[in-house]
């Protein structure tokens, strides 16, 4: 498959390592081509190099790693190269007191949707630190990290769900776009509580047994 990646941060940098080492080709698109140029030689596989564009250009699924807010103006830029493109949004619109930036209004992946109206856009990789997508793989307790993924087109969620598989975790279907703004609140609230109140925040809902209820006489 090929990807391009929108961004030259720790996310792009952690997911296009995993998907080069799963023999996808990478190209790298960063504003500042040096910082693009120091990606792709870290990461490998032959990986290229330019600006956003040409990343966009090269990519049947373009990871859009960029903070919130940046994302819109950069694929704003970027319609005609994105038309019919998978675009993947990893973003957290999270700020200052884990306040989600996006309450009462459209989710970040809408946003980028609306920025790009031609591009197939999809959520994932958003729940989690970017050192934990650098493990090989993320699993815990021997289970591989459940990734949930959201969108409304289903060839572009069966390209997300296997670079999922790529780095080694198991896509969780999270329902249509939509619902993205739901993965960026949870995102929210685990951070919130992961740094400042130090929660285990795996131990908040029960096992999928129980998930309904205890079973009859297991109270």
């Amino acid at each position: 498959m090929k990807i391009g990646v929108l961004g030259t941060g720790n996310m792009a940098d952690a997911l296009a390592t995993h998907w080069v080492r799963a023999g996808h080709e990478v190209f790298v698109g960063g504003r500042d081509e040096r910082k693009a140029r120091r990606l792709a030689t870290r990461i490998g596989g032959s990986a290229g190099h330019g600006g956003p564009d040409e990343a966009a250009r090269f990519g049947e699924v373009v990871l859009a790693a960029l903070p919130y807010g940046a994302g819109t103006d950069v694929v704003g830029a970027l319609r005609g190269p994105l038309s019919g493109k998978v675009l993947l949004d990893c973003s957290n619109p999270v700020g200052p007191g884990f306040r989600l930036l996006t309450e009462g209004g459209p989710s970040a992946a809408r946003r980028l949707a609306a920025a790009a109206p031609g591009a197939r856009v999809v959520k994932a990789f958003n729940l989690c630190h970017e050192d934990v997508w650098r493990m090989t793989p993320p699993a815990f307790d021997g289970q591989p990290l459940a990734v949930p993924v959201c969108g409304d087109d289903e060839a572009a969620l069966a390209r997300v769900h296997q670079l999922v598989r790529d780095v080694g975790c198991e896509p969780v279907p999270g329902g249509g776009l939509d619902r993205a703004g739901l993965l960026e609140a949870t995102a929210a609230l685990f951070i919130g509580l992961w740094v400042a109140e130090q929660a285990d925040v795996r131990a908040i809902a029960p096992p999928l047994a129980y998930a309904t209820g205890p079973s009859e006489g297991s109270g």
